[in-house]
């Protein structure tokens, strides 16, 4: 045991952990947490090797090895490979609950985020001009931002829209975090719903460097298409969330008969 690994250790108790207490691995969470928490273990800062924990409170290594994955989905270490856990920082990460039972429950899942505008044009895309049916040589209209989670860019948002629609909007007119709202009131348009595809791929450099993540770290994609009344195409969103910022929530009635 190295001197960083002795003083790191130092910082916690030495006791064996009891299941009387209940689960080990949560007991072991908070323990490791209260250092890095109350500073005296700051970011960059080594963790104990997984094997001087175990020893210390009488635990078994897949215990420690579930605390730490405890600690590292909510921010506060980072792993790595054939080394000691590093702290990443001392206050848990904001995570982004998303809701998609109603139009009601998209909206309400984007509160206390901020939608950074980056650019709206009309763009060249297959996807779009096939959702909206539009004819070669006819762009839809395109708005790309980036969602914050706090300072923390936590999602890349591309919106597309049918030429009948995106040329009645400015950029300002995306004056609300909830881009289909900020439509229907400027346009006057009443959405009937929403439909939903979630996927997963991998970062790739340009979008590792938007959301400040690394290539190759897991997203989550949400498509969704939102339509009129009538039936007719109003909005293409294509959201890529961090895995770390996302979470998927919905309602599931009975409709067994």
């Amino acid at each position: 045991m190295d001197e960083s690994d002795g003083a790191a250790l130092a910082l916690l108790p030495a006791r064996p952990l009891s299941r009387d207490d209940g689960p080990l691995y949560r007991q072991l969470t908070e323990l490791l947490k209260a250092p890095i928490k109350d500073g005296s273990l700051t970011a960059g800062s080594s963790l104990p090797r997984e094997a001087d924990i175990a020893e210390r409170f009488g635990i078994s290594l897949i215990t420690v090895r579930q605390a730490l994955r405890e600690l590292e989905n909510d921010g506060y270490i980072k792993k790595r490979a054939a080394k000691p856990a590093v702290v990443a920082a001392k206050v848990a990460r904001a995570k982004a609950s998303f809701g998609f039972s109603s139009l009601a429950a998209i909206a309400e899942s984007t509160k206390d985020r901020r939608l950074e505008i980056r650019s709206y044009r009309k763009e060249k895309s297959a996807q779009a001009s096939a959702v909206f049916g539009l004819a070669d040589g006819e762009n839809p209209h395109c708005l790309r931002a980036v969602l914050f989670v706090g300072e923390q860019p936590a999602c890349q948002c591309t919106f597309y829209f049918p030429p009948t629609i995106g040329s009645r909007l400015g950029r300002s007119d995306f004056d609300d975090v909830v881009v289909f709202r900020s439509v229907q009131r400027h346009l006057g348009i009443k959405l009937s719903g929403a439909r939903v595809s979630v996927r997963a791929e991998l970062a790739d450099a340009a979008l590792a460097r938007t959301l400040d993540c690394e290539a190759g770290d897991p997203i989550l994609v949400t498509e969704m298409v939102y339509r009129s009344p009538d039936g007719e195409p109003v909005e293409l969103t294509i959201n890529k969330n961090r895995a770390d910022f996302f979470s998927l929530t919905f309602d599931a009635p009975n409709d067994i008969v």
